[in-house]
C-alpha cells in the first residue's frame, strides 16, 4: 500500500477547510421563492379586502332588504273595512299610506271588538255622522257655525263628501271616534285625521243621515255599528 506523503495530507486539509461557493443557479432558486411568497401574500391581502367589502355591501344589502319586508308588511294589512250597520254596509278604502299610523290604531281597536256595538251618538244633516261610545261631542256648537261657512272655503279631495276620520286627540280608545261627512267640510283637516273613504254603501250613510234627531243631534231611534269586517281586497 503506497503511503502519502505528509505534504499531500495537507494540501488535501487545505482544500476542504475553503470556502464553499454558491452557484449562480442556486441563488437564482432561492430568489424565485422569495419572490412567490411576496406574490403569495400580495394576493391573501387582495382576497381579504375583497371580502371585507363583500360583507359590507352584504350588510348594506340586509338593511334594504329590511325596509323591504317592512313595506310589504305594511301592504299585507286589510284595505279595506266593512261597517255592518243597523242600516246597511259601509266599505271603507282605507288611506295606508297617507294616514298609516291612524289606519294602524283602528286596524288593532277593530281586532279589539272596540267598534262592535258602537252607536252613532250625533248626526248633523248635510254635514256629519258621529260614533262613538264617549258621551257627548265636544264643540258641537263650533261644528255646526263653521259648517254655515264651508262654501266660503276652497275644498280638496280630503275635505269632500263621504271620508271617514277621526278626532285629533290622545291615544285613547274611548275617544277614538269615527266621522262620516255627509257633505264636503273645507276645514276638515283641522278637526280630524281622515284616514279612509266611503267606496260603498253612501246610500246607507245617507239613510242614516235622514234619521230624525232632537236638539242635541241625537238620534231618537237607536242607529250605529253592529261589527266590523275587514278584508285585503274587495
Amino acid at each position: 500500500m503506497a503511503r502519502i506523503k505528509p505534504q499531500a495530507l495537507l494540501i488535501q486539509s487545505k482544500k476542504k477547510k475553503g470556502p464553499t461557493r454558491i452557484s449562480v443557479t442556486t441563488i437564482l432558486f432561492c430568489g424565485l421563492i422569495v419572490l412567490l411568497i411576496l406574490l403569495s401574500l400580495i394576493a391573501t391581502y387582495r382576497n381579504y379586502s375583497r371580502r371585507s367589502r363583500v360583507q359590507t355591501g352584504t350588510g348594506l344589502s340586509s338593511f334594504e332588504h329590511v325596509d323591504e319586508v317592512l313595506d310589504s308588511n305594511k301592504y299585507d294589512l286589510p284595505g279595506y273595512a266593512v261597517l255592518n250597520t243597523s242600516k246597511g254596509c259601509i266599505t271603507i278604502e282605507l288611506f295606508k299610506d297617507g294616514s298609516p299610523e291612524t289606519v294602524d290604531r283602528f286596524l288593532d281597536l277593530c281586532q279589539k271588538g272596540h267598534f262592535k256595538g258602537m252607536p252613532f251618538q250625533h248626526v248633523i244633516k248635510n254635514y256629519v255622522i258621529l260614533g262613538g261610545h264617549s258621551q257627548g261631542l265636544v264643540g258641537i256648537e263650533d261644528w255646526t257655525s263653521k259648517g254655515k261657512l264651508r262654501s266660503r272655503l276652497s275644498t280638496s279631495p280630503k275635505h269632500e263628501a263621504f271620508m271617514l276620520g277621526t278626532t285629533k286627540v290622545k291615544e285613547d280608545s274611548k275617544a277614538f271616534q269615527l266621522f262620516i261627512t255627509t257633505a264636503p267640510i273645507p276645514d276638515l283637516n283641522d278637526k280630524l285625521y281622515v284616514f279612509g273613504r266611503v267606496i260603498k254603501g253612501e246610500d246607507v250613510v245617507q239613510e242614516i243621515e235622514e234619521v230624525d234627531t232632537d236638539e242635541h243631534y241625537r238620534p231618537k231611534s237607536p242607529v250605529g255599528i253592529i261589527d266590523v269586517m275587514l278584508q285585503q281586497e274587495i
